[in-house]
């Protein structure tokens, strides 16, 4: 009889041991110091714009349905079926960048920043990118927010790193042939720049990102409930291909989730 988990208790092990806080950790050890410690230079708090940027419309006040917060979190469910027929508008859009990834404000002398989701030391180690199916006023294409060109502002831009033919057999590709994704209305890119958390906690780093990207996929999904739409997150997806479509090199910056938002089919 085959016993639970044969042949990959030794893996296990290593992954429940990086889930616990490890005092003995050696990066936690007060004779290790972190590169804030050693007065290393911080880095950025966010990557340079480097395309065309692209303001949305961002009065997203009347998108939101009249719904209370007890009954927002009671209607949250991942939705994988979209009406590929209706487009998101920019002002939807908008809300959804701004929630999970809007800079607030920026603490000290570009210390850090403050934005709608927490983070361990406010290292917010993340850039949003999305694939626009379907959005009003918008190509199809590969597009990254830049939520410094509207700092403590609820308005979006976004920057455009390269448009796509063939919207949606791209996507398919991207989900390993899953279907549903392609008539999603915008598929959004969670990367991550490891150093940004890395510079204060070492090895402890990657456990905190980790706790941090699932405060940033709530958001993203109860943000979307509060506007009628539909969102599901994945983690099966196409790491290589994610990466290169992202412009980003898979070592310092990096994909590490995916979200689908659209109108649900009735």
């Amino acid at each position: 009889m085959e016993m639970r988990n044969e042949g990959v208790w030794e893996e296990i092990n290593h992954n429940r041991d990086f889930m616990k806080f490890d005092f003995s950790n050696t990066s936690l050890k007060s004779d290790v110091k972190s590169d804030q410690d050693k007065k290393l230079p911080q880095p950025p708090l966010g990557n340079a714009c480097k395309g065309k940027i692209i303001e949305l419309q961002s009065d997203f006040e009347h998108d939101m349905e009249n719904i209370s917060y007890a009954n927002l979190l009671d209607i949250r469910r991942s939705e994988r079926v979209f009406n590929a027929d209706i487009p998101m508008t920019q002002t939807q859009l908008a809300f959804l960048l701004w929630s999970t990834q809007g800079v607030q404000k920026i603490h000290g002398n570009n210390y850090c920043t403050f934005r709608p989701v927490p983070s361990g030391g406010a290292r917010h180690s993340f850039e949003l990118y999305f694939i626009a199916r379907a959005v009003e006023g918008l190509k199809q294409g590969i597009y990254r927010y830049a939520p410094f060109e509207h700092v403590g502002e609820k308005r979006a831009a976004v920057e455009l790193i390269s448009e796509i033919d063939d919207c949606e057999s791209k996507i398919l590709e991207l989900f390993l042939g899953y279907k549903g994704p392609e008539n999603a209305s915008v598929i959004l890119l969670l990367s991550c720049v490891a150093y940004r958390s890395e510079w204060r906690y070492g090895t402890f780093a990657h456990r905190a990102m980790l706790i941090d990207l699932g405060h940033v996929g709530q958001n993203i999904m109860l943000s979307a409930s509060a506007m009628g739409l539909g969102s599901c997150c994945y983690a099966a997806y196409d790491q290589d291909l994610c990466d290169r479509i992202l412009c980003i090199d898979g070592y310092e910056e990096y994909t590490v989730y995916a979200c689908t938002v659209g109108s649900i089919r009735k």
